[in-house]
């Protein structure tokens, strides 16, 4: 069985992401996630239009609807759990997202320094 993920990168319980999308890869409206998410979606992000243009660049289309797979396709300003490396590629790239980071699994941690995550956070004082 699967272990779930749900501390936040101070190890505190994680807040929700979304619930306007269900977001997550549980899509449980938070960036819980299992040890089988190979994709790490652990990034709380409030995307924005240059990073949805770079990830459909990418090859992750995050626009166009899905009803198949009940996804609405995003729009500037959703929170949507996003990919550690995707976010960090963007990082690299200069279109990343904000990012809640009370909202952000631990186990970006994993793969993105925590003080680059703050540096991005809106949701510290």
């Amino acid at each position: 069985m699967d272990k779930k993920f749900n501390k936040n990168v101070f190890g505190e319980t994680i807040e929700t992401c979304s619930n306007e999308t269900m977001t997550g890869y549980l899509r449980n409206g938070s960036c819980e996630t299992l040890d089988d998410d190979v994709g790490s979606h652990t990034v709380c992000a409030i995307v924005t239009d240059e990073f949805l243009k770079y990830s459909k660049r990418k090859g992750n289309d995050l626009i166009t609807p899905r009803p198949e797979f009940e996804f609405p396709g995003l729009k500037e300003g959703d929170k949507w759990c996003v990919c550690a490396m995707r976010w960090l590629e963007a990082v690299n790239d200069d279109v990343a997202p904000p990012v809640l980071v009370k909202s952000t699994n631990i186990l970006a941690l994993e793969v993105i320094d925590i003080n680059l995550l703050k540096k991005y956070a809106i949701d510290l004082s």
